[in-house]
């Protein structure tokens, strides 16, 4: 290892869900001194008392995740499952940033990684809900990336879909060879993502080597972002 984040005070959110595990093992072993946090962050106060807990920061990784994800015709969508996806993954990133990124103005410097989806990029049918609140947390990012350059803080966000992770693509889905091969019929690279492979681009993405890297969202899904068939 390179130490590539040596001394880097880094606050993962989610770290039991969706990126959080290999984007922890990765930067841990590059040097950083890794926060883990695993709470609920629906409620108001929840992510700015995190942030004040965790001290100062070097990085941000905004990983949210929807573990009862939901796939309904629009029709069937109820207000408080539209809610639901807007608690849990928009208004958390937005109070993670606003609390963690006038410090790192402050300071000069600093990175905020989202780890967000690349749902919104395309569209998937029955998953308006989710792609509506996944695309918000992309538009977040953009204009926040622009808004903060100026202090040397990057803000950034990995736009992912069809990468093994616990909360969307579990083990026990990934061994029904049925279902993968429906899954993977649409993944122009023909495989799954692996986890290390998002947690690398994080690192990228977290380190110095991206400071002229601003306000993105970066697609990472084989491909398949990217095709219109």
């Amino acid at each position: 290892m390179s130490r590539r984040l040596e001394g880097r005070r880094v606050l993962i959110t989610d770290i039991d869900r969706y990126m959080g595990r290999p984007i922890a093992e990765l930067f841990s072993a590059e040097g950083a001194v890794v926060i883990e946090n695993g709470d609920d962050l629906r409620q108001p106060g929840a992510a700015e008392r995190v942030v004040a807990e965790a001290g100062p920061l070097d990085v941000l990784v905004a990983n949210l995740a929807e573990a009862d994800e939901k796939m309904e015709l629009l029709e069937n969508i109820r207000d408080e499952d539209w809610h639901g996806f807007f608690d849990r993954l928009v208004h958390p990133l937005m109070r993670l940033v606003r609390a963690a990124v006038p410090p790192m103005c402050a300071q000069g410097h600093g990175k905020v990684v989202a780890i967000t989806s690349a749902a919104p990029l395309r569209g998937v049918p029955k998953a308006s809900a989710y792609c509506a609140a996944r695309g918000a947390q992309n538009a977040f990012i953009r204009a926040v990336g622009l808004e903060v350059a100026r202090h040397n803080v990057q803000v950034n966000a990995i736009a992912q879909n069809y990468v093994e992770n616990v909360t969307y693509y579990p083990p026990e889905m990934i061994a029904d060879a049925a279902m993968m091969e429906r899954i993977l019929k649409v993944v122009p690279a023909k495989r799954l993502g692996k986890g290390r492979e998002t947690a690398e681009l994080a690192l990228f993405l977290a380190s110095e080597n991206s400071d002229f890297i601003v306000g993105q969202v970066i697609p990472f899904s084989g491909g398949w972002a990217t095709t219109t068939g």
